[in-house]
């Protein structure tokens, strides 16, 4: 009985079926933003980007570095209570939470670029308009319009981070916070010299100039690229991109920008997805702590000098009439900055970039994590040191180690934040992490200028809990950020979608190869 031959099987890929294809789709090469970034690199765009984008920092700091060096004043002016001049701080950063969430939503729908110009213009305009405040409510309403503009200063960050290599942001970020710096030290150096001659309300209009000379500086940046793509206007994205290859003297990546658009952005669902739940959670808890902590550390320096708190003494309760030479008994407190009062302050505000080297240090190498939680703990024990008697240059070198410590928290945390999601929720990332920051900034005035008259100690103790919590908070962060790439959109629809595509392709191999042979 003859044997029938068994032919041999070829499998054929589907790049074998069509040759011509295969040799067309090698030759078609693709990049995405992420690729296109990487390759054009760091550059004279950058350091543009970074000048401009950073001198946000000059604005919002001298905005809200304000309130600290216009309460004493406003104070006698007005003859206004302890929780009077509490309430102030604290409705300037009710407009910031409000509109956080508000500018973060429109930032990633919108655009990050058109946000941030609004929110200048009306920051502007309404720092102007207080000036001219003919009583405290006025005063209030206007400075709670002016925290509404300034809570859009963050989408500078987030433009910064969405052009920086991936192995810049980790420096140039924190590097930012000399711009924070240079605002304070502004306003505080304004203030020695404005309010004792021309007054607080001159002191608002200057302080609003660096403001309005950034909004005309803003039409040398363009809007991120990664944003562009993912509302899918890629020609944009291109142009941008060959623009800053054209400045770095640099080259684009061969072959054709292909990014999938994201439909759904700036959805507040995506923040409490599963992925991210956990992560969304604790960050709002670090936000809230260190703001809480940041501000209480500036306003405690602003009331320690005021009122003499230091060892726990009472607060004097003279007051000097306007107009009068007469002393008499008052709740208000009056007591004007001294300039050993206005050197204090800067001196205590130098400390924000003294551990600037080691936090970058810690941020590279330790990672985000690690680095904030060691900040963090150390913020803790500084505050509960404020309560040992000592003297008055005592009292500032601690100062000054803790203003160091917070700012180098807001340093991580606004990295990490930054790194953490994907392009089509950052900007709402940022904007409802920004908002619980302000709810621990409106709770900072009452316990720094309001508790802290009644109990010293206890309010030095509610402070350094609170850091406490956000060291384990950040300690146990899910995610590590250092040397990650910035995630498009959500990892996990990405990889539903690519693993969808690979199953087809399989599939149809499969089909192919089980087809009967036309020589059986």
């Amino acid at each position: 009985m003859a044997t029938k031959q068994t032919e041999p099987v070829t499998t054929i890929g589907i790049e074998d079926l069509n040759p011509e294809s295969s040799e067309s789709q090698k030759e078609a090469k693709t990049f995405t933003v992420e690729e296109a970034v990487e390759t054009i690199g760091f550059g004279r765009f950058h350091i543009a980007l970074f000048l401009i984008m950073g001198s946000t920092g000059v604005a919002e700091a001298m905005e809200i570095m304000l309130i600290a060096v216009v309460s004493p004043v406003i104070r006698c002016e007005w003859h206004l209570e302890d929780w009077q001049v509490a309430l102030v701080t604290t409705m300037v950063f009710f407009g910031y939470m409000v509109f956080s969430i508000i500018f973060g939503l429109l930032a990633d729908r919108y655009g990050r670029w058109k946000i941030l110009l609004i929110s200048f213009l009306w920051g502007a305009y309404f720092s102007l308009l207080t000036s001219f405040s003919p009583s405290y409510i006025w005063f209030v309403f206007l400075r709670t319009m002016v925290g509404c503009g300034v809570s859009g200063h963050a989408q500078g960050l987030i433009i910064k981070t969405e052009f920086l290599p991936t192995k810049y942001r980790g420096y140039m970020l924190p590097l930012s916070q000399v711009f924070w710096l240079a605002g304070s030290l502004l306003i505080i150096g304004l203030a020695s010299v404005v309010n004792p001659t021309i007054g607080w309300r001159w002191l608002i209009r200057i302080a609003s100039i660096p403001g309005i000379i950034l909004i005309l500086a803003f039409k040398f940046i363009p809007e991120s690229a990664r944003f562009n793509v993912s509302i899918g206007n890629t020609q944009a994205a291109v142009a941008t991109l060959e623009r800053i290859a054209q400045m770095n003297r640099s080259v684009m990546p061969e072959g054709k920008l292909v990014e999938p658009a994201s439909e759904k952005r700036g959805r507040f669902a995506d923040l409490l997805d599963p992925k991210y739940l956990r992560t969304t959670l604790q960050i709002w808890i670090i936000w809230l702590g260190i703001s809480f902590a940041y501000y209480g550390v500036i306003l405690a320096s602003a009331e320690l000098l005021e009122r003499d708190l230091v060892c726990g003494s009472q607060p004097e309760t003279q007051m000097v009439m306007s107009g009068d030479s007469e002393e008499s008994k008052s709740p208000c407190h009056c007591h004007l900055f001294a300039p050993s009062d206005y050197k204090t302050m800067i001196i205590s505000t130098l400390g924000e970039i003294a551990l600037n080297p080691l936090n970058i240090l810690g941020i590279n190498f330790l990672g985000r994590r690690i680095s904030l939680s060691i900040t963090m703990g150390c913020t803790a024990l500084f505050f509960l040191l404020l309560n040992i008697c000592t003297s008055s240059t005592g009292l500032i070198g601690f100062l000054f180690m803790l203003r160091a410590l917070v700012s180098a928290n807001f340093n991580t945390i606004y990295i990490y934040t930054a790194e953490v999601y994907p392009t089509s929720m950052r900007a709402l990332g940022m904007g409802t992490s920004g908002s619980l920051c302000r709810v621990g900034a409106m709770v900072a005035p009452f316990i720094s200028q309001v508790l802290m008259s009644a109990s010293f100690l206890g309010a030095l103790c509610l402070f350094s809990s609170v850091c406490v919590v956000c060291a384990i908070s950040a300690f146990t962060l899910p995610i590590e950020t250092k040397g990650r790439a910035l995630q498009f959109i959500n990892a996990q629809v990405y990889g539903e979608a690519t693993s969808h595509h690979i199953q087809c392709e399989t599939l149809y191999v499969k089909e192919f190869n089980q087809k009967p042979s036309g020589n059986e």
